[in-house]
């Protein structure tokens, strides 16, 4: 089980950065959505992971439990990470309807002072 969460860690984080570094804005949205979801799971894995356990510790058995405050934690994050989603995609839509196009890269076809 564990190696399964962190080799769904491990591909979301390289499939995220490499979609990062791409020079158009939409695949660095959905790279940064990846990444976002990494760090989900991550957050999610540090809570044990366990199979039917109880989210709390009762102090009259002994049994295996997980820890709740991850759990809470990943909440947090999908509602922030869709916040920020929505916020980089108006960003990149504005840009995208003032300039006619999408790329992110600094050197283009722009007027660099030649003829000023």
């Amino acid at each position: 089980m564990e190696l399964l969460v962190a080799s769904a860690v491990g591909i979301l984080t390289a499939a995220g950065i490499y979609l990062i570094l791409r020079k158009r804005t939409f695949p660095v949205i959905l790279g940064l959505s990846l990444v976002s979801y990494a760090v989900n799971v991550f957050l999610f894995a540090t809570g044990r992971l366990m199979v039917n356990a109880p989210p709390i510790l009762n102090k009259y058995e002994e049994v295996a439990y997980t820890d709740p405050l991850p759990q809470a934690l990943v909440l947090t994050a999908i509602v922030i990470s869709f916040g920020m989603t929505a916020v980089v995609v108006m960003i990149a839509l504005g840009a995208f309807l003032s300039s006619r196009d999408d790329r992110i890269d600094m050197t283009g076809d722009t007027q660099s002072g030649e003829d000023a």
